[in-house]
């Protein structure tokens, strides 16, 4: 007993503690690459039995591992990088964290206090490196504030917009043992609703648009809407667009009101919208663009109505005329009973027309119409990019969940593949590449009963390659598909299409050719190469079939104008 009365907490090390907080905040798998200043977690992980350590061969692999758990899960993650250089290395893969807004408790090893200030070899400040791409960022300097610090990170993580924080843990801190108070996890519910006098305001505004047009970003899937955003676009009649940058199954393909992705190309968004009198906005970035036009995707005066948690979306880059800050499942459940309570008869009769109007139109007809396109291209040699993506499709098992990094020989991948469920499809959301490889071995990681397939460019591949040993060493059931161009053919195009220039200079992965094959072998996978069409449908049928992590290499058609 203390002096006060209360029971004294137990002495606990810093690096024990550490592990237990994670633990308690509902951490399964600590993602890292040990150094000498993470030794002392290392040596705490034998404390922690039930805590799954998953190792990566570099800092960039580790972050984006666990970068595709949360996504394929909806759940925080940790994940632990070594010093300053493995921070610098994880940056890429945190940029592309920052743009899905995953829940990610980064750490980091920092040397001790005292010998830090010497500056040591790998030192660095690491707060500000971590501090522009995390919503927080912090060292901890006493032993007392590690509870605090680390509740106060996953309650930060995880709370709207979510998002990644860092903690830097100095060497002194994990290796002191003190009495500690671990206290308790807190999470914010912020599934809110607009209030009554928001939402007969949305109803009436919705109501007098005639050409209502809907488009849906990330936050559908991190709200578990798929079905509350269907039915609302049902209730109207009313066509829906996912968002320019489709990096997740942001709405159901299948539904009669899908038309599909809008294209990051501005004339093109422009003249799709330009005949809607209305722009609805659900959770998202509408019309996030890759490279700079004189020409404005939103037509002049288009009025826009947007609903999300995500206040730096909501009006970021177009005036709104109502923007609201709720949660889109809890809104849409009380804003579709509200439109047909208001809208009676007249808009049941409106939206049956509409419906009935996008048949011909909508993803299923397209789709329909592109298969029996690319249908047409199945005896082509060397193989046709296109083709194989079609081919990927129709051999992947309907629960597969599938990672999508192949860029240019995954343009129709959105168009082919029906989204059904939320965690079923996951793409590259920042444009920084590597990510897809090392990020399937998350999505493998937080799904075991599903087999993931990984869609990737050979240039995207070879940026995190050696995650390959990875989803060896846990034996995933994990297939990577790389199309094989021989080069960075999307550079070739844009080189070609601004500059007229087909002087491709460091482009080409031909002097000499890489050979997948060969690495995914010394890392541990089974591997097997293509370069004939009538080879492809039993390969991946067989591939797809058979448990444990496989590669296979397909050899494509590789010309810039194809």
């Amino acid at each position: 007993m203390s002096k006060n009365g209360k029971t004294a907490p137990n002495r606990i090390t810093g690096r024990s503690a550490f592990l237990a907080l994670l633990k308690d905040e509902g951490i399964t798998h600590l993602f890292g690459n040990p150094g000498t200043t993470e030794l002392p977690i290392m040596h705490a992980l034998k404390e922690h039995p039930d805590l799954t350590y998953v190792m990566a061969m570099q800092e960039s692999l580790v972050v984006a591992i666990a970068d595709g758990f949360s996504r394929a899960s909806g759940r925080l993650v940790a994940c632990n990088v070594h010093v300053a250089p493995g921070l610098g290395n994880a940056m890429g893969s945190l940029y592309n964290a920052k743009f899905t807004g995953t829940p990610m408790i980064l750490t980091a090893g920092q040397q001790e206090q005292g010998h830090g200030l010497t500056e040591p070899v790998l030192y660095d400040p690491l707060v500000r490196i971590a501090e522009p791409l995390v919503k927080w960022a912090v060292e901890v300097t006493r032993l007392e504030d590690l509870p605090r610090i680390v509740r106060r990170a996953a309650k930060v993580a995880t709370t709207p917009p979510t998002g990644p924080v860092f903690i830097s843990l100095p060497g002194d801190i994990l290796n002191s043992e003190a009495g500690l108070e671990l206290g308790r996890a807190t999470r914010i519910d912020t599934r809110v609703k607009p209030s009554d006098e928001s939402l007969q305001a949305l109803v009436q505004r919705i109501l007098k648009a005639e050409r209502p047009v809907i488009v849906v970003g990330d936050e559908i899937v991190k709200s578990d809407a798929l079905q509350e955003a269907a039915g609302f676009a049902e209730t109207l009649g009313a066509p829906v667009w996912q968002q320019t940058a489709p990096y997740g199954a942001h709405f159901l393909s299948e539904s009669r009101c899908f038309m599909g992705a809008l294209p990051r190309v501005q004339p093109q968004v422009r003249e799709i919208l330009s005949g809607y009198d209305l722009m609805i906005v659900l959770g998202g970035d509408p019309l996030r663009m890759s490279v700079f036009s004189e020409i404005d995707p939103l037509p002049d005066a288009m009025p826009i109505v947007q609903i999300g948690l995500v206040d730096w979306d909501l009006a970021k880059n177009y005036p709104a005329e109502t923007a609201v800050k709720a949660d889109i499942r809890e809104t849409l459940r009380a804003l579709s009973p509200a439109l047909k309570a208001a809208g009676g008869v007249a808009l049941d009769t409106r939206a049956k027309n509409g419906i009935d109007a996008l048949a011909s139109k909508n993803w299923t007809a397209k789709r329909a119409k592109l298969v029996e396109q690319l249908s047409s291209k199945r005896d082509l040699s060397p193989i046709d990019p296109d083709w194989l993506t079609l081919q990927v499709v129709e051999a992947m098992p309907q629960h597969a969940i599938l990672v999508d990094e192949g860029l240019t020989a995954s343009r129709y991948m959105s168009a082919l593949r029906p989204h059904r469920d939320r965690y079923g499809y996951h793409g590259l959301a920042s444009g920084g590449i590597g990510w897809g490889l090392p990020a399937s071995v998350g999505v493998s990681l937080a799904n075991p009963e599903r087999p993931v397939v990984c869609y990737s460019g050979d240039g995207s591949a070879m940026y995190s390659i050696q995650a390959l040993w990875t989803a060896a060493h846990h034996r995933l059931p994990l297939t990577v598909v790389i199309v094989n161009n021989g080069g960075y053919r999307i550079i070739k195009q844009r080189l070609l299409a601004f500059h007229k220039d087909d002087h491709f200079v460091g482009m080409d992965f031909a002097d000499p050719p890489v050979d997948f094959c060969g690495l995914a072998r010394a890392l541990g996978l089974e591997a097997i190469r293509i370069t004939e069409a009538r080879d492809v449908a039993e390969a991946l049928k067989s591939a797809f079939a058979r448990p444990g992590a496989k590669l296979i290499e397909v050899v494509v058609e590789g010309s810039v104008t194809a």
